[in-house]
């Protein structure tokens, strides 16, 4: 029987440095979910305080501030490069916490000038659907942070709005479109 004064983790090394590929693999979905559940759970204790609209104009200031924090975390920690156009792009959104909880896919323009980025499952939408909410008017905030992050990996890269709820299409969520500006 292990003496209960001794940790199970050895000195400087976490839980995690155990773990199987499988495990590391859930807790990656589960750091997605919690950071998405606080996300939420913060915006609707804005909303129920001040209002939809003030909530929207805080959530949209803080996502300004995480979409390029993210960025410039994931093109560090992959060695994506700085203004590596389209391509720099799509891996840098495959890697964002997202893709670990929301079905997206991305295409590509037949001309190869554009990208486009399709969330065929979001939790958030999901959620206030299961709780009775509205959907949740996610154009100004999800505009500034896909632009943000866009413009983060390459300052070329121009974000054009697709759809988003509550003018998407019947079952469908939100979907982007970047090409880049080879002017600027």
């Amino acid at each position: 029987m292990p003496n209960p004064t001794e940790s199970a983790v050895q000195p400087g090394k976490t839980a995690f440095h155990s773990m199987t590929r499988e495990q590391l693999l859930l807790a990656l979905e589960m750091f997605a979910k919690n950071w998405l559940a606080h996300d939420g759970c913060w915006f609707l204790a804005a909303e129920e305080s001040l209002g939809m609209d003030a909530a929207i104009e805080l959530d949209t200031a803080a996502w300004r501030r995480f979409a390029a924090t993210e960025a410039n975390r994931i093109m560090a920690a992959f060695s994506i490069p700085s203004a590596g156009g389209l391509g720099a792009l799509e891996r840098a959104l495959g890697l964002r916490q997202y893709s670990l909880i929301n079905s997206q896919r991305t295409e590509w323009s037949q001309d190869g000038t554009r990208l486009r980025l399709f969330m065929d499952v979001c939790r958030v939408q999901e959620t206030r659907r299961r709780k009775g909410l509205p959907d949740f008017p996610c154009k100004p905030v999800g505009t500034v942070e896909f632009e943000t992050f866009a413009r983060t990996v390459d300052p070329r890269i121009q974000t054009r709005c697709l759809h988003c709820p509550p003018e998407s299409p019947e079952g469908k969520y939100c979907g982007w479109e970047f090409s880049l500006n080879l002017e600027s």
